[in-house]
């Protein structure tokens, strides 16, 4: 689903409501309706809506009681800085994921067999927790690297608040050389992008080559 989309799902506080319920424990219509103090026909309209976007599903039991249970695992991120602002949301990595080939990344968790008792899952899950944390942590220190560096490179070409000189000149240090893929990479207007590069080169930080860009050696 749309990131921009899930924001918008996700700003009604009692669907939030719900979903920290249900993530909790399938419950069923009424069974919301008590626990938030929301009346049953709105609890269905917003389960509607969290079905419709395929976070919810239901099941029906033994008794004809519908219950309702999360039925995706996402991540949803929003980025806000001086230099950027976006939202994007991303399902779980397949458990084959070899993470040997990320560059920056070396996690060391013990695998899952087959023949793990309660002990051995409930050890992993608190390893799993540690990790995910110390994730976080580092994932914050990364976005304040990111600003300092930016408003370094800012104020070395003399741009000062100007961040757009920042970002195209690390879009070309990362291999984008035309002002059309600039543009797209950055979601900024051609012509923009275009002036820019072309005062870049005037003051020799960028050299220009047949109408593409890159940074001299």
């Amino acid at each position: 689903m749309d990131s921009g989309a899930l924001l918008d799902l996700l700003g009604n506080e009692n669907r939030r409501r719900i979903l920290r319920l249900l993530a909790r424990k399938p419950c069923y219509v009424t069974e919301i309706s008590e626990y938030i103090g929301v009346s049953p026909k709105a609890v269905i309209d917003h389960l509607r809506q969290l079905e419709e976007a395929g976070l919810v599903e239901s099941r029906t039991d033994d008794q004809r009681r519908k219950y309702f249970n999360i039925a995706e695992n996402l991540r949803l991120e929003v980025q806000l800085s001086p230099f950027a602002f976006g939202a994007k949301s991303a399902y779980p990595a397949s458990a084959d994921l070899d993470l040997t080939r990320c560059q920056y990344v070396s996690v060391r968790v013990e695998e899952r067999h087959a023949d793990d008792d309660v002990g051995d899952l409930a050890g992993k899950l608190d390893e799993l927790k540690d990790l995910e944390r110390e994730l976080s942590l580092a994932q914050r220190w990364v976005q304040g690297r990111l600003a300092d560096i930016q408003t370094e490179l800012a104020d070395t070409i003399g741009e000062g608040p100007d961040r757009l000189y920042a970002d195209v000149l690390a879009a070309v240090a990362d291999g984008t050389r035309t002002p059309s893929g600039v543009a797209d990479r950055l979601e900024a207007p051609e012509p923009l992008v275009e002036g820019v590069l072309e005062t870049l080169a005037d003051r020799d930080v960028l050299a220009a080559d047949g109408g593409e860009y890159r940074i001299p050696e």
